[in-house]
């Protein structure tokens, strides 16, 4: 089970590792509020991709070694650009395979990307996944 800061340090860190998954993701106006329904996906994706991610954190670090990880965005070919050919190679393995969870889960990138993006500036609907995240963890069949 995740513990409390752990989950919060998820999805911050889904925000930055993979902030973007398409390649022509749209910038809305106005966000559409977000349902219960997509509360419920994104959390799912998120634990599904987690530890997905933490394996290619570790890969990418142990090829760059002391060096800080660039933060990686999917859809910004420049920040994959920076790192080494390999660490190319997980990173975009990585954002595939992120794509397909979320769409898995029900949710279209453009609208897991907004959600994310929404989770950074309120805090309601943080908590909201905040605890969607705890009880999916506490009853892993309700997946």
């Amino acid at each position: 089970m995740l513990s409390q800061s752990l989950l919060l340090g998820v999805i911050t860190a889904v925000g930055l590792f993979s902030n973007s998954f398409s390649e022509n993701s749209k910038v809305y106006p106005q966000t559409p509020p977000v349902n219960n329904t997509e509360i419920n996906s994104y959390a799912q994706a998120v634990l599904a991709m987690e530890p997905a991610r933490q394996h290619a954190f570790e890969e990418i670090k142990k090829m760059i070694g002391t060096g800080e990880i660039p933060q990686i965005i999917c859809n910004d070919p420049n920040s994959i650009n920076r790192l080494p050919q390999k660490a190319q190679d997980i990173a975009v393995n990585y954002c595939v395979l992120s794509q397909k969870i979320v769409q898995d889960n029900g949710l279209k990138s453009d609208r897991f990307n907004q959600i994310t993006m929404e989770i950074q500036n309120n805090n309601s609907l943080k908590q909201q996944v905040y605890n969607t995240l705890l009880r999916l963890q506490q009853t892993p069949d309700s997946r």
